[in-house]
């Protein structure tokens, strides 16, 4: 499997809690679809102080795992959402 790109996309988007609208990321995302996943090589600022989880409201939105060998953050579903 392929590693995604070191530099990857140059457009940025902003992470926020879907509950209390927090940012959380800031953010370089490929493509127009939904956010499904976060490669953590790609976090331009990261806001949250535990991985994982709001620093308001202490939701849990994603889940650490590895994706085509590249540490990520998996989203859960209603979340999170993006400007």
């Amino acid at each position: 499997m392929a590693k995604p790109n070191k530099k990857g996309p140059t457009q940025t988007v902003e992470i926020y809690c879907a509950k209390c609208k927090t940012q959380l990321f800031k953010y370089r995302k490929g493509g127009k679809g939904a956010l499904v996943k976060c490669f953590k090589e790609r976090i331009v600022e990261d806001y949250t102080t535990t991985p994982c989880q709001c620093p308001s409201c202490e939701q849990i939105f994603a889940r650490d795992t590895l994706i085509r060998g590249a540490p990520a953050f998996k989203m859960v579903g209603g979340k999170v959402t993006m400007k």
